[in-house]
């Protein structure tokens, strides 16, 4: 069995993964089965860099295929940010809830119609000796002034998707695995592993 090394610590993220590429026989491990990798600065301009930073660190370390994901938010009126920045929004000691708060203090005199967001996702497939494929995955959404629904993580509760009338917090997982950026991105994948694997 291929075992699939994803480059995350982070446990909804690798959650998700996990859901998505269930269909595959592949044995998917994260950094924490992995607790000497090398810490990787995400430090890219952009998130297609910072996936495949991950990617390529984690593979030349483990000498095994690795998927690399960087995904984050970008709110239209705040000039496209926190993008990049994300998982780090409010600084150092970040935490999903300091994050939305500063998100949530940035947009105060925002009205609704102009809250737009979108969420990004792009993931790099490497193994140790190329890159097998990088791609892009994105959902548009707009940023809620309450928290809804206690689902996902990370900025979830706050992304309204119009077309349901909820937000990622609310929406059933099995949804969100359908639309989500991070979906779009490994359908992509997906496509790439099937031939990688044959």
């Amino acid at each position: 069995m291929t075992e699939l090394v994803v480059a995350t610590k982070n446990k909804g993220k690798l959650k998700e993964i996990e859901e998505l590429l269930k269909d595959f026989d592949l044995k998917i491990t994260s950094l924490a089965d992995y607790p000497d990798a090398p810490a990787i600065e995400e430090d890219g301009k952009t998130f297609a860099r910072n996936a495949l930073k991950k990617a390529v660190t984690i593979a030349l370390y483990t000498r095994k295929l690795t998927l690399g994901e960087d995904s984050g938010i970008e709110v239209r009126a705040l000039g496209n940010k926190p993008g990049i920045h994300s998982a780090r929004f409010s600084g150092e000691k970040a935490t999903d809830k300091k994050n939305n708060l500063k998100l949530l203090r940035s947009l105060k005199n925002v009205p609704s119609m102009k809250r737009q967001a979108r969420y990004r996702c792009c993931a790099a497939l490497v193994d140790r000796t190329k890159i097998v494929d990088l791609v892009n995955g994105q959902c548009g959404g707009m940023i809620t002034r309450q928290a809804r629904g206690k689902n996902g993580f990370g900025y979830d509760p706050y992304f309204l998707i119009k077309r349901y009338g909820k937000t990622f917090g609310e929406l059933d997982p099995s949804i969100k695995q359908k639309i989500s950026h991070r979906a779009r991105a490994l359908r992509k994948i997906k496509k790439s592993l099937q031939e990688y694997l044959k």
